[in-house]
């Protein structure tokens, strides 16, 4: 069965600031303690913040849960092109 015009879903539970869980993640770009780069249906998305571990990880399933600290999340504009983000985050994460 073709999968064509699949609408895209990406939701995002947080408690208390200590774990994440999310769906629609194509894929863990990056990812320390302190800092996940995730590409998920809806954008690029940073989370920052303190001890934070994968506790769960399905890409197949799009599935991704997060433990520790949780500082910030960050949506990088889905209108700009790919390639300046790119060269960007690129400089960020060598």
């Amino acid at each position: 069965m073709i999968e064509q015009g699949k609408p895209k879903v990406h939701d995002l539970h947080m408690q208390n600031r200590r774990q994440i869980h999310m769906t629609g993640v194509i894929n863990v770009e990056s990812f320390d303690s302190e800092e996940f780069l995730l590409q998920t249906e809806l954008g690029h998305l940073t989370i920052k913040g303190q001890n934070l571990h994968i506790k769960n990880l399905s890409l197949e399933d799009g599935l991704l849960s997060i433990d520790g600290l949780v500082h910030s999340l960050v949506y990088l504009d889905p209108g700009s092109h790919h390639s300046k983000n790119k060269g960007m985050l690129g400089k960020l994460f060598k």
